[in-house]
């Protein structure tokens, strides 16, 4: 017996139990094995399907928030708008502010300057007043007798009263 080529009989012997083992595989292994394999491939398909799915939910929610995100900056861009012109507001109206409180500085300071002045004159006129009645009654006390003398006297007093309100 060479062990490359086999007896007839043994040959006949392992068809026999080659084909036994084949119908029972056939029987019972091969519908197990391919329920097996077509379950796999089942959840296989199942699981492309979910990931496609997957890839699509990500799609859209990437789109989503690239138009929340642009949402987002328009509202910022129209809040800073706001902001700015509700800030130029602000200024201009401290602006009139400022302007109508320098008025009524300038308004109060030319009324206490205008009130001091007029003090001022009612002063000088009573003193003046003052003045005069005392001239009068050193020029009624003495007693002149010429024009010349009178004459004199007036000047002197209306120096000394220069001299006073100098």
């Amino acid at each position: 017996m060479s062990l490359l080529t086999p007896d007839s009989g043994l040959l006949f012997w392992m068809i026999v139990s080659f084909g036994i083992v084949f119908a029972i595989l056939s029987k019972y292994g091969f519908p197990v094995i391919i329920k097996a394999v077509e379950q796999r491939k089942a959840y296989i398909d199942n699981s492309l399907e979910t990931a496609r799915q997957a890839n699509e939910q990500l799609a859209n929610i990437q789109a989503e928030g690239a138009r929340i995100l642009a949402e987002a900056k328009e509202k910022q861009n129209a809040i800073l708008k706001e902001a700015f012109a509700e800030k130029e507001q602000i200024i201009d109206e401290a602006h009139r502010k400022a302007a109508a409180e320098t008025r009524l500085q300038v308004e109060e300071a030319t009324r206490r300057i205008r009130e001091e002045k007029e003090k001022a004159i009612r002063e000088v006129r009573s003193e003046i007043a003052d003045l005069s009645i005392a001239i009068a009654e050193k020029v009624m006390k003495e007693k002149i007798s010429r024009d010349k003398e009178q004459q004199q006297i007036i000047d002197r007093l209306l120096d000394e009263v220069s001299f006073c309100k100098s």
